[in-house]
């Protein structure tokens, strides 16, 4: 767990590898909420940091999704029985999912098959829609006196919200305000790219949220992957630069016919060590690869999607 300014702390969600995907604790007085929930796996740790800061389980009152990614969300349903006062705030284009996952679940084991499903998220169980809350465009949530307001924040997912915290004058960012990995920050400063992973990008709404995020002239971002990241009308600028290096390679790979995967990812693998050493890091390409190599892969699998889309 890493703890930041204003009642604001990381756990780490214990996802594939530390340092992948963080859980924020928010605190407001003697309540608690929590910004994305990670896993099923992820319930000891968030009850482990739980007791460490002398929370009882009953005053944890929201848990909140950015987004119903299963890296994200598939813990919603394991934690929601575990805090038994908690309400669960989603998108709309969410709830339904996080109430009947279903669907999501079927998806899911199409791709990975059902060890890897239940290796990576655990269980993954149904919500009841009485303690589902439903957000909209800036919906404030009034959380013991701290209110956190929501706004829709398509480009990666059209089911993503951010949340802005007016105490920190932070926003919660899950995936849309892209990744940035601890092992690639220099001297403080983070290295931040998009995630394009399928199957609802759209670089121009991406662009859009982004922009809209940074017209609040935040101090900080709290990303999902990972953690709290400064400096940011630097990083907002480095972020909508890769975006579009991500759309010029696509558009460049739109004719490689049965290489264009391949061809994408080469050209993300490219465009991103090239930038990762002008950044100032002395990562090797199979350190570096160690740490993007699964979001290489879904980038270009989210990009051979929206090339797909475009034709059609």
């Amino acid at each position: 767990m890493i703890d930041y300014d204003h009642d604001i702390s990381a756990i780490d969600a214990d996802l594939i590898r530390h340092g992948m995907a963080s859980i924020h604790l928010v605190r407001a007085g003697e309540q608690a909420a929590l910004v994305d929930c990670g896993t099923g796996h992820s319930l000891p740790r968030v009850q482990a940091a739980l007791a460490q800061k002398g929370i009882a389980p009953a005053a944890l009152r929201y848990i909140i999704l950015t987004h119903v990614h299963l890296d994200h969300a598939s813990g919603a349903g394991a934690m929601m029985r575990a805090f038994p006062n908690a309400q669960l705030v989603v998108h709309p284009r969410g709830a339904r999912h996080m109430i009947d996952p279903s669907k999501l679940i079927a998806g899911a084991t199409a791709v990975y098959g059902e060890q890897a499903m239940a290796d990576m998220y655990g269980d993954i169980l149904p919500v009841d829609a009485a303690r589902v809350i439903e957000t909209h465009d800036g919906f404030v949530l009034d959380f013991n006196g701290r209110p956190l307001e929501f706004i829709d924040t398509p480009g990666h997912a059209r089911h993503h919200h951010c949340i802005w915290d007016a105490r920190s004058q932070g926003w919660f960012t899950g995936d849309t305000f892209g990744l940035a990995y601890p092992e690639c920050t220099v001297d403080g400063r983070a290295f931040i790219f998009p995630t394009s992973s399928p199957v609802q990008f759209e670089p121009a709404a991406m662009q859009a949220s982004v922009e809209r995020m940074l017209a609040r002239d935040p101090q900080a971002m709290y990303l999902t992957h990972y953690g709290k990241v400064t400096g940011v009308p630097a990083l907002g600028r480095a972020l909508l630069a890769r975006i579009a290096a991500h759309v010029a390679i696509a558009k460049a790979c739109a004719g490689a016919g049965e290489g264009r995967k391949q061809a994408l990812l080469d050209g993300l693998e490219k465009l991103l060590l090239d930038e990762l050493r002008a950044h100032g890091s002395t990562l090797s390409r199979d350190q570096a690869m160690a740490v993007w190599g699964l979001d290489i892969e879904l980038n270009a699998q989210g990009l051979e999607v929206w090339l797909d889309s475009a034709a059609a």
